[in-house]
């Protein structure tokens, strides 16, 4: 399954790339038949934003390692080298630009942007939370 990867490079501009996370046919549900299914990653928190209509923040890092999955509306990203992405409902993207310069995100169109966030542990040279702040 390939998900969309927002990272950064040593100079701190954040980038996009395609992530393919390895999927291995194992029982879920049982009885339930065996389907494609990733390993469990560890994960902090979750938690669910409404980006309002005509909302547009200004370059910004992510808050934390994170993975967005976009439940409705569209928005657009764009990274810190300057390549522009679209998201709508169901995207599911990977943001771990904590450090650099990051992004900038704007709402497209006149609906809300709504998002549940599974937030992920901090990996080491992270900034803390009050450095972020």
């Amino acid at each position: 399954m390939l998900v969309l990867h927002l990272t950064e490079d040593t100079a701190g501009f954040s980038h996009f790339a395609d992530l393919a996370v390895p999927l291995d046919a194992d029982a879920f549900a049982p009885p339930a038949p065996a389907m494609p299914i990733s390993a469990t990653e560890d994960a902090t928190g979750l938690l669910y934003l409404i980006l309002p209509a005509g909302w547009g923040g200004a370059q910004h890092p992510s808050p934390r390692r994170q993975v967005a999955f976009c439940l409705s509306g569209r928005l657009r990203v764009e990274a810190g080298d300057g390549e522009v992405r679209e998201f709508g409902a169901g995207a599911i993207w990977r943001m771990e630009d904590v450090a650099g310069a990051g992004h900038t995100t704007t709402v497209l169109g006149d609906d809300d942007v709504r998002l549940a966030i599974v937030q992920l542990p901090p990996q080491p040279g992270d900034p803390t939370e009050e450095e972020a702040k």
